[in-house]
């Protein structure tokens, strides 16, 4: 008899708790938990939430059932909890495009599976998933940074068949930087 498997399912608002304690786990995991500036009322105000009663996604166009998103509230989340119903993990991304395919896809911002949980599939599960939902949007790609120390992650996503990009540079403005070229032609 196999065991029970874990739930999987897009976030409502009353994960936000389990969703920021696991979002100070992965910083701390990351050695960056002094970054996080996440509340509770940051994540009820920017994350798209499913109903209180949704279990799945559409079963006529396979797509979440959530809040749409918007500029202003741009994320999902998918939430594992384990067969006794803790959370385990999630998965919080967002959608973004390829003009060279004309093709809307995901990218996976965060996932993040307890380290207590780690060995059972349960990464796994939440990128198939996120797979499926880009699949049913005929998206083009799925895609995601992972920090280069993490040689354990990054050979786990290389088993499932993910490939780096090494001939990709990521850049980012922030802060002060994002104000000043906001600025910049004033």
């Amino acid at each position: 008899m196999s065991s029970p498997a874990p739930t999987v399912r897009h976030a409502r608002r009353e994960d936000v708790p389990a969703i920021l304690s696991l979002i100070r786990e992965l910083a701390d995991y990351e050695h960056e938990l002094h970054s996080v500036e996440a509340t509770e009322a940051t994540l009820l105000s920017t994350i798209a939430f499913a109903s209180p009663s949704e279990t799945s996604p559409s079963p006529t166009t396979g797509l979440p059932q959530t809040e749409l998103t918007t500029p202003t509230k741009p994320a999902r989340c998918l939430i594992l909890f384990t067969p006794s119903g803790e959370p385990a993990g999630i998965a919080l991304y967002f959608y973004n495009y390829s003009t060279w395919r004309a093709r809307a896809g995901i990218y996976l911002e965060d996932l993040y599976v307890k380290q207590s949980e780690r060995k059972r599939g349960y990464g796994k599960r939440l990128l198939v998933e996120l797979a499926k939902e880009v699949v049913a949007m005929e998206g083009g790609r799925l895609e995601w940074a992972v920090l280069k120390w993490n040689e354990p992650s990054i050979q786990f996503y290389e088993s499932i068949g993910a490939k780096m990009m090494s001939e990709w540079v990521g850049m980012r403005v922030d802060g002060e930087g994002l104000t000043k070229l906001a600025a910049l032609l004033d």
